[in-house]
């Protein structure tokens, strides 16, 4: 008989973690485990409503003001460690999504229950709070799943047991491909975001700014009221970029796209995988990425993409034409985007995480 698994992720929104997260519920619950998950709500983002999932709503606001945030963040893992201690027992399975969830593990902790990591992260401020979330790893964790060889790297708890599973492409999101662009001219390019100005939204903007004869189309995953107090009513926009809140649906904004671009400041926010990236390659898109990080195990340089430092603002308009600009060099790294995906097919990723899961249940 199958462990339970109580997995835990704290905010449920449209961004990557949560995504991955998703795709492996319902994995699980294809292979027979009983899955519970803990998060701050079951009606927004990815992890709402996924059949046979037992939810346990675990208490968070997010702040724009870092220490009540902070406060925020303590108080939900105080409420999670009250609400589900009496719920688990030493037989069940914890997993962990981000490092964040640390009331989750301390229960596995103190109930000899198995923990799983799945650690995507390795930026996290303020840097008391990183030592603090990656001492918890260290003190809770019986297995860490790293989403890049850069992430391993970095945590550098090389004691555990360690497992590379790179995330995957949703097989609902290969289902509902769109016809791509068939126009000859290569002219359309695509970024989508948090809304942060260490994810490259200025950058971006730049680009479009010194690119005027391409179109840009920029995703955030924001509100229409967050993006206008972001950029103010009197922001001064170029004509050729537009600018989307999040979307349920981003096919036609890849459909449309010839290149897709991560241009997150490398100072600031190191990417530790890139899955719009990959969801790209779906629409065999060529991309530009930062030139650190796991993000580089997602592309292939020179072939796939190229990884350039967004900061440097003529080198990256330079980037955009080398790509775009050349009909048999774009159709050449096109096709390897597209080839490239096979590394990061969803069954890989589940099967690999089902046979970390039946290891530890042992």
């Amino acid at each position: 008989m199958s462990p339970r698994i109580f997995a835990f992720h704290l905010l449920n929104d449209r961004s990557g973690s949560p995504k991955v997260l998703a795709q492996l519920l319902k994995g699980w619950l294809d292979e027979g485990f009983e899955v519970h998950l803990g998060t701050h709500s079951e009606s927004t983002g990815f992890l709402g409503g996924i059949d046979s999932v037992k939810y346990h709503r675990i208490w968070y606001t997010y702040s724009k003001n870092p220490l009540i945030r902070l406060v925020y963040f303590a108080l939900s893992q105080l409420i999670l460690f009250v609400k589900l201690y009496r719920s688990i027992s030493k037989n069940d399975i914890i997993y962990v999504n981000t490092v964040l969830p640390f009331g989750a593990a301390f229960i596995g902790k103190m109930k000899g229950a198995r923990v799983i990591y799945h650690v995507h992260e390795s930026s996290v401020r303020p840097v008391i709070l990183k030592w603090f979330l990656f001492k918890m790893v260290d003190l809770c964790a019986h297995d860490i799943i790293n989403v890049s060889r850069y992430v391993q790297e970095a945590h550098a708890l090389h004691h555990k047991r360690n497992h590379l599973v790179y995330n995957s492409i949703d097989e609902t999101f290969l289902q509902k491909v769109q016809v791509n662009n068939d126009s000859p001219k290569r002219s359309n390019v695509l970024m989508i975001c948090s809304l942060k100005t260490y994810k490259g939204v200025w950058e971006y903007v730049h680009l479009a700014t010194d690119n005027p004869d391409y179109q840009f189309e920029l995703v955030l995953n924001a509100t229409q009221a967050e993006i206008d107090d972001f950029f103010g009513g009197d922001a001064d926009l170029p004509s050729n970029l537009k600018i989307f809140d999040a979307q349920s649906n981003l096919h036609p904004f890849f459909s449309r796209a010839d290149i897709i671009v991560n241009l997150s400041d490398v100072d600031r926010w190191v990417e530790t995988f890139g899955l719009t990236i990959v969801e790209g390659m779906v629409y065999a898109l060529p991309s530009i990425v930062p030139p650190v990080g796991g993000i580089l195990e997602v592309i292939e340089e020179g072939k796939t993409g190229l990884a350039i430092d967004a900061r440097n603002r003529q080198k990256l308009s330079d980037g955009l034409r080398y790509i775009l600009g050349d009909a048999a060099r774009y159709q050449k790294m096109s096709e390897a985007a597209k080839q490239r995906l096979a590394l990061f097919r969803e069954a890989k990723q589940i099967t690999h995480t089902v046979s970390i899961l039946r290891q530890v249940s042992k």
